[in-house]
């Protein structure tokens, strides 16, 4: 009798299909597509509505009136036009003619912003309403007003801007931490609402990108070193650090990315002790 043993033919190994090599540009190329920047000719607005324009996309700043655009934005031919981010019709109007020039509308930024470092005893009813209303209700509205054309068209991407100080809260920034945190919280509200209708929400985590109001009024020196103290990489940030992520956010390599917190910070939300 023969000691050989039958043996199982091998199992053939089905190989998956693969799905087709992709560029970086067809994975991260913003060219055609249309954004709209809330607060675009700010500090921090201005470097990403022009970075956002350099990648190829058709940007239109919405700022107030008495705030003009950069030169180098209009020369890079961003357009641009008056809005009070806290008017509603003012943004049905903008968003309407953002849609009579392009036809759709890919991107939204939300980056319109103020603050005071008033102390919280003496925080006045209109100090509150002005805060809470540029920042909070500002972004609610912008998202209510643009999120709505995106839902007809079944895409697009939003990009609020929250703050380091949504939590723990920032001292000498209470009216700005709370309008912040609820900026974040927003987010995820909506991120959940608009998942089925393929329009993402996410939220930027700036640190420190101080402008020169902030350091006359709100960083003195003994505050500068407390908060570089706190800060691994030891600096404030600069504008153009936030270029990235607002970038991949708008793009289609963040396809499946909706109701996240993405923080530049330089560390600063990381420190302990």
């Amino acid at each position: 009798m023969s000691n050989t043993k039958l043996k199982t033919a091998p199992r053939l190994r089905r190989t998956p299909a693969r799905a087709p090599r992709m560029s970086l540009e067809q994975r991260f190329g913003l060219q055609g597509k249309v954004a709209a920047v809330v607060g675009g000719s700010g500090h921090l607005g201005s470097a990403l509505s022009r970075a956002m324009r350099e990648s190829g996309m058709d940007v239109v700043v919405l700022d107030l009136a008495d705030r003009s655009l950069p030169s180098e934005l209009g020369k890079a031919g961003v357009g641009y036009l008056a809005c009070d981010a806290r008017s509603k019709s003012d943004l049905l109007r903008c968003r309407d003619a953002v849609l009579s020039r392009y036809g759709k509308i890919d991107v939204l930024l939300n980056g319109a912003g103020t603050n005071a470092p008033t102390p919280v005893l003496d925080i006045t009813e209109e100090e509150c309403e002005r805060i809470l209303s540029v920042n909070l209700l500002g972004t609610l509205f912008a998202c209510q007003v643009f999120g709505d054309a995106m839902v007809k068209q079944q895409s697009g991407s939003i990009i609020n801007v929250a703050s380091v100080s949504i939590g723990p809260p920032l001292s000498k920034a209470f009216i700005y931490s709370a309008a912040k945190a609820g900026v974040y919280n927003l987010t995820q509200n909506l991120a959940r609402e608009w998942a089925p209708h393929h329009v993402r929400v996410n939220a930027l985590r700036p640190g420190f990108f101080p402008t020169d109001w902030s350091l006359k009024h709100f960083i003195d020196e003994p505050r500068r070193q407390e908060i570089l103290r706190h800060t691994p990489m030891k600096r404030f940030g600069r504008p153009e650090e936030l270029v990235g992520a607002v970038l991949w956010l708008a793009s289609d390599a963040a396809s499946f990315v909706t109701g996240s917190l993405v923080t530049v910070d330089g560390g600063f939300t990381a420190m302990t002790i």
